[in-house]
């Protein structure tokens, strides 16, 4: 195993290949077609992915998880690994990932970009401004904001009921006093007062669209159908009613180009949007998942969280809307985090205790069995940790086998792609002896709480779902204005398979309540959150932000 040294001090020594001969080494995209953001990031511009739509697509793998835990599973770093173990076994492969939130990034989480010999660099840059995608969705949607109560201060037609503004404000960043506020304070000169609040940008619904659209003319198309109040007389107001889409489509234009970057590997990476899988679909972009299918043979994606979240919306949304298809998932697993599921000791892990991991496999069973009601051929990634023992590793693999399911050591961490090779080859495997095709769980024609129910009792295994009289009037009054057939974005925690975050492992017979419904009409989803979910996250007691400074050496310090 490889000397330890910080994810930071890791990435600061890449041997890191400029982004323009990169691109034209293994893309044969030329610098004609590229807006580098220095030497190491670029952006693609439209005639570049014009000329690529004559080329073959490749095959897409999907990278999920188990139930997330303090422990980690790392499901971004075993997304990097493999597209290096695939590189490093002969096979032409890119991934692409979603761009860190600046929320998490000073949160609880720290940064996300891989971590070991497994990361995307200029890691710095990724986890904060990159190219300011994050900052162009947040004018994109605040100037909406801004747009509506102007348009009720002049009384412009079609006239808004301040009340039933639906539209919120959002800023990338954990901020909890910000959840419910009252806006234009301070006299008439300020406009009417109203009760207001604000969303982490990844949960906007502009961020979904930049996601979800596949041109720059589909984005302005759906922007244009972003649902941001009622009249008096209940009818639905739109972005476009105010005018509001043509400005935005141009704060958003370039954001809409796919980030090129390198894994340490110097393999390319997209990293493009950055929706949270709990409170939102969790998807990079649609853009950047179809243009790596035309530059490389293989794609690693991943989807956030775990696989009751992540990839439930990456098959149900995503590869529904995109026609996307993926051949194999990969679900990633910790001994660490299945001992947590199994009730250990957390202050304990890296001691054995094949009690407590045999009492949290239930957990990654019931993903592998979920991923099987799609018809999605899986393999487990172990993603292994220092303190892992062979008699826990071989008892993962045993439970899988029994499951019908691959499970292999992967430890592209300390390693990097070599340390993934066998990953790699037990996925390429599975993909030549799989030729299954993608299923739904639900049908467009189901209506929204049919779709609902079939998610919380497949997927979460609820016996009951109930639902608010605030839920049940937005069903009713989606229902009227005809968007049944969109798919449902679930928003709940990450944390369980059911609404109670301590509720580990596989629960099974709870009951779920639909406390809110929101209508995303541009991104073409209803949102339905459920239990204490929070659109906008709060900071922990001792938030990541502490640790993060400038050092006397002028580099950043403490952000991973």
């Amino acid at each position: 195993m490889a000397d330890y040294k910080t994810d930071l001090e890791i990435a600061r020594e890449a041997k890191k290949e400029k982004i323009i001969d990169l691109a034209k080494k293994k893309l044969s995209i030329d610098d004609e077609h590229l807006i580098p953001f220095g030497h190491y990031k670029a952006k693609i511009n439209e005639n570049g992915l014009d000329e690529l739509e004559k080329r073959k697509d490749g095959t897409l793998i999907l990278v999920t998880a188990m139930t997330p835990t303090t422990a980690g599973e790392g499901k971004t770093t075993t997304s990097v690994g493999l597209t290096d173990g695939l590189n490093h076994i002969g096979k032409n492969a890119m991934v692409a990932l979603r761009e860190p939130s600046l929320g998490p990034c000073f949160g609880m989480k720290g940064g996300a970009a891989g971590g070991g010999y497994a990361q995307v660099v200029p890691m710095e840059d990724i986890n904060l401004h990159f190219t300011g995608d994050f900052h162009a969705i947040t004018s994109a949607h605040m100037l909406l904001s801004a747009m509506i109560d102007n348009h009720i201060y002049w009384n412009i037609d079609p006239l808004i009921d301040p009340r039933r503004v639906s539209w919120r404000r959002v800023v990338d960043m954990n901020d909890r006093a910000l959840r419910s506020i009252v806006n234009s304070l301070g006299g008439i000169a300020n406009g009417h007062s109203r009760e207001d609040g604000f969303d982490i940008t990844v949960a906007s619904e502009v961020m979904a669209i930049l996601c979800l659209s596949k041109n720059f003319e589909d984005l302005k198309e759906r922007l244009g159908k972003i649902v941001v109040g009622y009249s008096r007389d209940h009818e639905p107001i739109f972005c476009r009613d105010i005018k509001a889409d043509g400005a935005m489509s141009v704060l958003l234009k370039d954001a809409l180009k796919p980030n090129l970057v390198q894994t340490l590997e110097n393999n390319p990476a997209f990293i493009h949007g950055g929706p949270f899988a709990n409170i939102a679909h969790g998807c990079n972009t649609v853009i950047a998942t179809k243009t790596a299918l035309k530059l490389a043979d293989y794609v690693v994606t991943e989807a956030g969280f775990g696989a009751d979240l992540g990839a439930e919306k990456f098959l149900n949304i995503k590869c529904r809307k995109a026609g996307l298809s993926p051949k194999c998932a990969v679900v990633v697993a910790t001994v660490r985090a299945l001992k947590l599921h199994g009730d250990a000791d957390p202050k304990n892990l890296g001691e054995e205790n094949l009690d407590a991991l045999e009492s949290g496999l239930p957990n990654l069973l019931r993903h592998l069995e979920n991923l099987s009601k799609f018809s999605l051929p899986t393999v487990v990634a172990i993603n292994r940790f220092p303190t892992d023992t062979d008699s826990e590793i071989s008892k993962v693999q045993e439970v899988c086998k029994n499951a019908g399911v691959n499970a292999v050591l992967a430890e592209h961490w300390a390693e990097g792609g070599k340390g993934a090779a066998k990953l790699a080859e037990a996925v390429i495997e599975t993909i030549d002896d799989n030729k299954s095709d993608l299923k739904f769980l639900y049908e467009d024609k189901d209506d929204p709480k049919n779709k609902i129910n079939k998610i919380c009792k497949e997927i979460y295994r609820a016996n009951d779902v109930t639902f608010s009289a605030q839920a049940e009037k937005k069903l009713n009054e989606i229902s009227k204005l005809g968007f049944e057939s969109f798919p449902v974005c679930m928003a709940k925690t990450q944390y369980s398979f059911s609404t109670d975050a301590t509720k580990k492992c596989a629960p099974s017979g709870h009951s779920i309540n639909v406390r809110e419904i929101r209508l995303s009409a541009g991104a073409e989803f209803i949102v339905a959150i459920a239990g204490d979910i929070m659109t906008m996250p709060g900071l922990p007691k001792k938030p990541a932000a502490y640790e993060v400074c400038v050092g006397e050496d002028g580099n950043i310090k403490g952000l991973f």
